[in-house]
């Protein structure tokens, strides 16, 4: 009987696994500056919905890891996520952005790199999944930074089902720089207004102070112009599909005001405030930085479960 016990308790182990029987599959899209990398999570479901998961800003890949330098921040947000998901019997694809990780031959260089370069990535996936006959319909996640690049990229798209945007800004990229800078001098303050007063006329600015030139580097400013085009708000009051909000309550980069903004401009869509929840969609109860950190660099820590069961019930009503 013993024995008989702890073969029951090995496959009570082992059920989880085998219920969301899951195949990892690569994908590619070729556009004209090389192929850009994903992978598929397809579960062993007949026709599931597809959600596109579109990583956030800077150097982020497919799994929500950021490399700064030599040193890797590793939390694999967006891995789990997809994988929660899979659980579900939702099938997803994500991917390494240009110039990123494994479609790191895609990239551009800086100078010639545009926001809507973004966008037309994601169109280019939506496109293929939605000819892909393994997937009921497609629906697209834009995390923080990708929020945008998803809103855009679903706007007059009718092969989009429903958009979800997830620790999204509400407010255009110059407004969100400016309040960054709000602790800083007045003059810093003000240099910071003056330049991005410039670049919202499309117009460069040559003299940029040493202490300024990583955030308004030359060859980036071009780049800030085609962001800065951008008003959030006003790009998801023309979407016509289902629109959910989501934001956590403890994410420290971007403030549930800016999911409420979002839902101001577009009244029909669902807001979900999910609590003790941050930026890299872990569980946490304090804003402290030191507490934030801690779950920014622990690819152990699990997604906030309510946020998984947010995502099926608007996927799967």
């Amino acid at each position: 009987m013993k024995r008989l016990s702890v073969k029951l308790t090995i496959l009570a182990l082992l059920w989880p696994m085998a219920s969301w029987a899951v195949e990892e599959l690569p994908a590619t899209l070729n556009t004209p500056t090389g192929t850009i990398q994903g992978k598929v999570l397809l579960p062993d479901t007949d026709r599931p919905p597809v959600v596109l998961i579109i990583a956030g800003s800077g150097p982020t890949d497919m799994d929500g890891n950021s490399r700064l330098g030599t040193v890797t921040v590793k939390n694999n947000s967006l891995k789990l996520l997809a994988e929660g998901l899979a659980r579900q019997g939702i099938a997803s694809l994500r991917y390494d952005k240009r110039g990123i990780a494994s479609s790191a031959a895609a990239g551009k260089e800086e100078k010639e790199l545009r926001f809507d370069d973004y966008v037309a990535d994601a169109q280019g996936w939506i496109n293929q999944l939605s000819g892909d006959d393994r997937f009921s319909s497609v629906f697209v996640l834009g995390h923080s930074e990708g929020s945008l690049i998803g809103l855009l990229a679903s706007r007059d798209n009718t092969q989009v089902k429903g958009v979800v945007s997830l620790a999204g800004a509400g407010r255009p990229a110059y407004e969100l720089i400016e309040a960054q800078m709000s602790s800083q001098p007045a003059e810093v303050r003000r240099l910071v207004q003056t330049v991005n007063d410039s670049l919202r006329a499309g117009k460069t600015v040559a003299d940029i102070p040493m202490g300024l030139m990583a955030l308004y580097r030359p060859s980036v400013q071009p780049y800030l112009i085609s962001w800065y085009r951008y008003n959030p708000q006003e790009v998801v009051a023309a979407l016509s599909q289902p629109v959910l909000l989501v934001q956590g309550d403890k994410d420290i980069q971007v403030a549930v005001e800016d999911a409420r903004l979002l839902k101001s401009a577009q009244p029909r869509a669902t807001l979900q405030v999910i609590p003790d929840m941050n930026h890299v969609l872990k569980r946490c109860e304090s804003v402290d930085a030191r507490e934030q950190q801690a779950t920014y660099t622990n690819p152990e820590l699990p997604v906030v479960e309510e946020l998984l069961n947010v995502i099926v019930k608007f996927v799967k009503p």
